[in-house]
């Protein structure tokens, strides 16, 4: 979800705004995504790059972070949401680790729509964690070198539970994957579009998902047309 800082720059309003407007276009959305029928959206909200930025708007993201994750929680008696929250949560506020748990609980049964929020995560730092847990296992002996393989592996990560995304959506006009889920989306099809997050909506999304109808995937195969 990019653009945030450009969309509140061309309308002479400062960071903060632009991450306001992005998050809420992100609960518009998932509303909307859950009414097309969507079985699971992943979400990319602070990558482990992001603490990089200036501290007042780190703050700030950290805010709107604690900010939503309560509404989410406010919102579980009205939608029927599954939210899950992937990445390291280690370095997030003990506070907000705790309402994210507290989230993830009182959704756990929810048979709507799944929302991954992506925080604190990249994923270079998800593979090194995977490998780590990997090495762990084999040390105490819970798996064996012979019997890693991809599929293994891939139990290690923290979408363990879930299939490889069939669509990456990369707004803003930026042409780069920004260390998301690079395991993961060795054969998704990608869509990159021009629209600044805060103003990408279920048009868009729906643009998004018509041009995907349109691919033929052949996950590494030969072309379906000889």
């Amino acid at each position: 979800m990019d653009g945030n800082t450009r969309w509140a720059k061309k309308r002479f309003l400062n960071k903060s705004a632009g991450h306001r407007a992005g998050a809420q276009a992100l609960r518009s959305l998932a509303t909307e995504a859950e009414k097309l029928g969507v079985k699971i959206l992943t979400v990319y909200a602070f990558s482990t790059e992001n603490w990089s930025r200036p501290q007042d708007e780190v703050d700030t993201l950290m805010g709107l972070i604690h900010h939503y994750i309560q509404q989410y929680i406010d919102d579980t008696k009205k939608n029927n949401m599954r939210i899950c929250v992937i990445g390291d949560l280690t370095r997030l506020p003990k506070d907000l680790q705790t309402k994210i748990i507290n989230l993830e609980e009182m959704t756990r049964e929810k048979k709507g729509m799944r929302v991954n929020i992506a925080l604190n995560y990249g994923g270079r730092d998800e593979i090194v964690r995977a490998v780590k847990k990997v090495a762990a296992g084999v040390q105490s002996g819970k798996v064996t070198p012979g019997e890693i393989n991809d599929r293994v592996f891939a139990g290690y990560l923290d979408t363990a539970d879930l299939p490889d995304p069939d669509l990456l959506i990369r707004t803003s006009g930026e042409w780069r994957l920004s260390n998301f889920m690079l395991w993961q989306i060795a054969y998704t099809e990608l869509y990159f579009c021009d629209r600044l997050w805060p103003d990408f909506d279920i048009t868009d999304l729906k643009k998004a998902i018509e041009h995907y109808n349109t691919r033929d995937r052949r996950y590494g195969g030969h072309d379906s047309k000889g």
